[in-house]
C-alpha cells in the first residue's frame, strides 16, 4: 500500500508538471500580450513585461512558476485584479467556496437521485416505467446546461416569481435551488443511464440466478449484490467529474450571475491574465488527480477482491 501511495504521488506531480507545461507553452502561443489596450504604447507594455518577468524567455519563465509553485507562491493577477495575490482571489474571496458549494450539491442530486432510478428502470426492465425513464434520460442528457437555465429562470424567477432572478452570493436556500438543478441535471440522467446498463449486467450473472435458486429476497439480491457489483462503472465517471462539477460551471454561473470560479476563470482567460490562468487550471488537475485516488479507494470499499497494489509490488 504504502510503495502503491508513493508511486501514485509521483505520477501525480508529474503529471501536474505536464499540465502546467502544456498550459504556459499554450498561453504564450496567442499573439498579443496582456497588457495591450488601444491606449498603451510599446513603451508602457515593455515596461510592464519587465515588471512581471514577462520579458524573460519562455523556459525561463516556466521555470519561475514551477520553483514558486514549490513554494506555495501562486504569482500576482495581471489585469483582473492587478496585484492581487491568486492565492488570495481563489481561495479567499470565496470564489472557490461558492463553486464548491455549488457543486458538492450538485454531485449529491445527481448521485441520490441518478443510482436510485437507474436502480427502478433495470428492476422494471421493459415495462412503461423503465421506457418513461429511459426518455427522461436521454432528453435530459441531450438538453444543454445553458437552456434548461435559461428555462428554469424564465418560469420559476420571470413567470412565476417563486425564486430569485439573480442568486448572487447564494444568501439563501432559495438561491441554490436553480443552479443547482441546472447542474444537476445532466449528471442526473447520465448516472441514471449507467446505473441501469450496470444494473441489468449484474441482474444477468450467474450468482444472480443462485441467490434467487436459494430463496432470497428481491429486495436484498437488488441492494446487497446486483447494486453493489454495479456501482463500479458509475464510481469510475463520479472520479473525474467530482472535480469538474465543484470548480462550478461557466454557463450557469453566468446565467445566474453567481461570481463563482468557473465564470472568473474564462473572465481571465479572455483578458490574458496567465497567472490566475495556471493557477486554476492546476487547482482543478489536483482535484482531478485526487478523485481518481478516491475512486481507486472507493474500489476497494465496493469491491474488497480488487487490490491497490501492482503484481509486481
Amino acid at each position: 500500500m504504502v510503495t502503491y501511495t508513493l508511486k501514485r504521488l509521483g505520477a501525480a506531480l508529474l503529471t501536474l508538471l505536464i499540465i502546467m507545461t502544456i498550459t504556459f507553452f499554450l498561453m504564450n502561443a496567442i499573439p498579443g500580450s496582456p497588457f495591450l489596450t488601444e491606449k498603451s504604447t510599446p513603451q508602457q507594455i515593455a515596461l510592464a513585461n519587465a515588471k512581471y518577468g514577462l520579458d524573460k524567455p519562455l523556459i525561463v519563465q516556466l521555470k519561475n512558476y514551477v520553483v514558486n509553485y514549490l513554494k506555495g507562491d501562486l504569482g500576482t493577477s495581471l489585469k483582473m485584479q492587478e496585484g492581487t495575490p491568486v492565492r488570495d482571489i481563489i481561495f479567499h474571496q470565496d470564489k472557490f467556496i461558492i463553486s464548491i458549494k455549488l457543486g458538492l450539491l450538485s454531485l449529491a442530486v445527481a448521485v441520490i437521485l441518478g443510482i436510485p432510478l437507474g436502480c427502478i428502470a433495470a428492476y422494471n426492465r421493459g415495462s412503461w416505467l423503465d421506457g418513461f425513464l429511459r426518455v427522461m434520460t436521454t432528453v435530459g442528457v441531450a438538453i444543454p446546461g445553458f437552456v434548461l437555465a435559461t428555462m428554469l429562470l424564465w418560469i420559476f424567477a420571470v413567470k412565476l416569481g417563486w425564486l430569485p432572478t439573480i442568486s448572487g452570493q447564494l444568501p439563501d436556500f432559495k438561491s441554490y435551488i436553480m443552479p443547482v438543478i441546472s447542474m444537476s441535471f445532466y449528471y442526473v440522467c447520465y448516472v441514471a443511464k449507467l446505473t441501469r446498463t450496470s444494473m441489468l449486467d449484474a441482474i444477468n450473472q450467474d450468482y444472480i440466478r443462485t441467490a434467487r435458486a436459494k430463496g432470497v429476497k428481491t429486495k436484498m439480491i437488488i441492494l446487497k449484490h446486483a447494486l453493489r457489483n454495479s456501482l463500479i462503472p458509475v464510481i469510475t465517471y463520479l472520479g473525474p467529474v467530482t472535480a469538474g462539477i465543484i470548480t462550478g460551471s461557466f454557463v450557469v454561473e453566468s446565467t445566474f450571475s453567481i461570481p463563482g470560479l468557473g465564470k472568473y476563470y474564462v473572465q481571465c482567460v479572455m483578458s490574458r491574465d496567465y497567472p490566475v490562468i495556471m493557477a486554476t487550471t492546476v487547482v482543478l488537475s489536483a482535484l482531478v488527480i485526487f478523485m481518481n485516488l478516491v475512486v481507486d479507494i472507493a474500489y476497494k470499499i465496493v469491491d474488497p477482491r480488487i487490490t491497490l497494489t501492482n503484481k509486481e509490488d
